[in-house]
């Protein structure tokens, strides 16, 4: 049975770390878990499907309000693992992010997804989900 919730606990964050990884392999589960409680203190919200107290599944955002978009949820981070995918638990923890966004007054949920992650798009526009932009970014060396 899959239980979805939001991860408040240092014991759900470190098994969450560990999921986190599939999507953000560039960092360690500790560098993971710093950053989390860092986002955390400006408003980011991690939520986890776990089974059998095992965590198969994450979704990380925040609340914002933007002129586009009005009061909405961004998810920056939605990764299932790699062993549970196609197996309705992604569907749940989607469903789960819809209505913490509605709770909270938000009137859209968004998120972007790399170019190369075709199954996750595929997953996002099964659940009626509109590609509706292009996401331009620009970086530089501090």
């Amino acid at each position: 049975m899959i239980i979805v919730e939001r991860i408040e606990s240092e014991t759900a964050l470190k098994k969450a770390a560990r999921v986190m990884l599939e999507l953000r392999p560039a960092f360690t589960a500790d560098k993971v878990i710093e950053q989390i409680l860092r986002q955390q203190a400006n408003g980011y919200v991690l939520f986890g499907a776990f089974e059998n107290e095992v965590c198969v599944a994450v979704a990380g955002g925040l609340v914002g309000e933007k002129l586009a978009w009005g009061k909405h949820f961004y998810i920056d981070d939605f990764v299932t693992r790699e062993g549970m995918r196609s197996q309705g638990v992604g569907e749940r923890l989607l469903n789960f992010c819809i209505e913490y966004a509605k709770a909270n007054g938000c009137k859209s949920l968004h998120l972007d997804s790399g170019v190369q992650r075709f199954a996750a798009h595929r997953f996002y526009l099964r659940h009626k989900m509109d590609i509706t932009s292009h996401h331009f970014a620009l970086e530089w060396a501090e």
